[in-house]
């Protein structure tokens, strides 16, 4: 099922575009602060991208008072703040709201803009903002210099009430609409397909729906295919999709076919969810599942 050579632990595959700006996350319970950590997708994925050994160029923005240490450095805005997330974990399900927490972002960063980008082409590209930094017109400059274009819905269809809870537009009326026939893969939650029509879509391009527990689904234009899960004992959902589509992307750029890249991404899902915040993943398990996945025919 793998169409390319195993690569040498050494070698570092190029050409990767991460789109996104770094978040300061804030986890919440009862009232309380449970933690503080590094958020964001492109912090997600790029930690999954460096587990597999896939080099990239990042493009992000914070403000002065971004407070982690990275290996990426982003663009720092003078006059702007950092974009943070509250999420809270214990007020249950609303209309707007993921079902195991509520998040809202009380600031919010410049959004990243076309000449923002580098100037040169790029084998793969990721959309994947999740506070309304990615512009319809970046995502055309992205879809010019990327041969292959992956979205994360989240940057698209995410909109912010007044007090900055997070609220869902549908996919037609985001503004981005135009561009889907574009693109080559769009990820999407189980909540998050509700608004689109997904047989449309995938008339266009793949669409692939994570379930959480339940694995996920990916629609093609002439078929679909279910992929199970890992187990996992689940602590902290806060950044699982991105890890999915990390390792997804990551099996891609390796040479993996579609439902072993999956499979991939599950995997990193799973190891997420089972700690708090940005997860630190025990290199030699990642190694060894990577390793078996790059052998399997």
């Amino acid at each position: 099922m793998v169409t390319t050579n195993p690569q040498t632990q050494n070698h570092r595959i190029q050409s990767v575009l991460i789109v996104g700006n770094y978040c300061h996350d804030v986890l919440l319970q009862r009232g309380a602060v449970v933690a503080e950590t590094l958020g964001g997708a492109a912090s997600f994925i790029s930690n999954v991208l460096n587990c597999l050994s896939v080099s990239f160029h990042l493009t992000s923005k914070v403000g002065l008072d971004f407070k982690y240490p990275v290996n990426y450095n982003p663009i720092v805005v003078p006059t702007s703040k950092t974009t943070v997330f509250q999420a809270y974990f214990d007020l249950g399900c609303s209309e707007n709201a993921h079902q195991d927490r509520v998040l809202r972002r009380v600031e919010a960063c410049d959004p990243i803009n076309p000449s923002d980008l580098p100037d040169k082409r790029f084998g793969f590209g990721m959309a994947v903002g999740v506070g309304g930094e990615i512009l319809p017109e970046t995502l055309e400059k992205m879809v010019e210099i990327c041969d292959t274009v992956f979205v994360d819905i989240q940057a698209l269809i995410r909109g912010f009430e007044n007090n900055g809870t997070v609220k869902v537009v549908g996919l037609k009326e985001s503004g981005f609409y135009h561009l889907i026939p574009r693109l080559k893969f769009l990820k999407a939650s189980s909540e998050e397909a509700l608004f689109m029509d997904v047989e449309e879509v995938r008339q266009w391009c793949c669409v692939v729906v994570t379930h959480g527990t339940d694995g996920c689904e990916v629609f093609g234009k002439d078929g679909e295919m279910k992929i199970g899960p890992f187990g996992a004992n689940q602590i902290d959902p806060t950044g699982a999709g991105d890890s999915f589509l990390g390792g997804f992307v990551g099996g891609l750029v390796h040479g993996l076919v579609v439902p072993d890249a999956t499979l991939l991404g599950n995997f990193f899902g799973s190891l997420t969810v089972a700690q708090i915040g940005l997860p630190k993943f025990d290199l030699r398990l990642a190694q060894v599942c990577c390793f078996i996945f790059l052998e399997m025919s």
